[in-house]
């Protein structure tokens, strides 16, 4: 049985400011040449608002017209798509993960840690629980921007193979972005993904990108510039994961403990 291999995609796109249709637009046209070349695309978080906290005029229902642009597009590319769009819930607002696959299965993450700093903690409901999807051989934990910085979170004690963060990261703070990626790759032994806009939102913040793929040693596969709009697929190879973690066992001597 051959060894499994994963395309992953890095879509790095400046976003328009509080605009599903406009955003909806904009990837429909870039990722269309990504149809039937590509097993999984990473889009930005918020990939069709921006990091806004403007929920109450820009949420969806679970089944709403983003839901059912990812599962067309999905399909229509043969690809999964995963990104964060900002739902309504019965009376919450959540950052939610959506990843959906091309048989139009949906998996969901509620971001764990709304981002104080703006506010995010007093208009989202925070997510409760890590969510761990099987795909194409892969065991993948997805998490979303701020909880890049709380490695507990990202903890690898289930075998995971890849973690992936979706963000809208700024400039300012853009030396993080780059040193917790590595880090959660080496900590974690495992690949790490983070996709990150570009451009300037409708608060005046500035995102400079930097989405980078990590292998298990810390090894930034990803080679595209930094700062500019980009999409760019790698290959993940499972063997890797397993020749490292043979070699190098350090995960059966990590802490044991229990998330809360």
């Amino acid at each position: 049985m051959a060894t499994p291999s994963l395309r992953v995609s890095l879509v790095q796109s400046d976003l328009h400011w509080e605009n599903p249709k406009a955003n909806k637009a904009h990837f429909s046209k870039i990722l269309a040449p990504l149809a039937n070349t590509t097993d999984l695309i990473v889009l930005p978080e918020m990939f069709t608002t921006g990091f806004s906290m403007n929920a109450e005029h820009l949420s969806e229902a679970q089944n709403g017209p983003t839901v059912q642009w990812l599962v067309e597009t999905s399909k229509l590319l043969s690809s999964a798509i995963v990104g964060t769009i900002i739902i309504k819930d019965g009376a919450n607002f959540y950052n939610r993960l959506l990843f959906v696959t091309p048989l139009g299965v949906i998996h969901t993450y509620d971001k764990k840690h709304t981002f104080t700093l703006a506010g995010e903690h007093r208009v989202f409901t925070p997510g409760v629980a890590r969510v761990f999807i099987d795909y194409l051989g892969f065991k993948i934990c997805p998490l979303i921007c701020y909880d890049l910085r709380f490695p507990i979170w990202a903890r690898n004690n289930v075998a995971y193979d890849i973690v992936l963060y979706t963000a809208n990261w700024p400039q300012k703070r853009i030396a993080a972005w780059d040193v917790l990626l590595k880090a959660r790759a080496i900590e974690n032994m495992s690949y790490c993904i983070g996709v990150n806009r570009i451009g300037q939102d409708g608060n005046g913040h500035g995102y400079p990108g930097h989405s980078a793929v990590y292998d298990s040693l810390g090894k930034q596969l990803s080679t595209k510039e930094y700062e500019t709009a980009f999409i760019q697929t790698i290959v993940l190879d499972k063997r890797h994961i397993q020749s490292t973690r043979d070699a190098l066992p350090f995960l059966k001597d990590a802490d044991d403990f229990t998330l809360r």
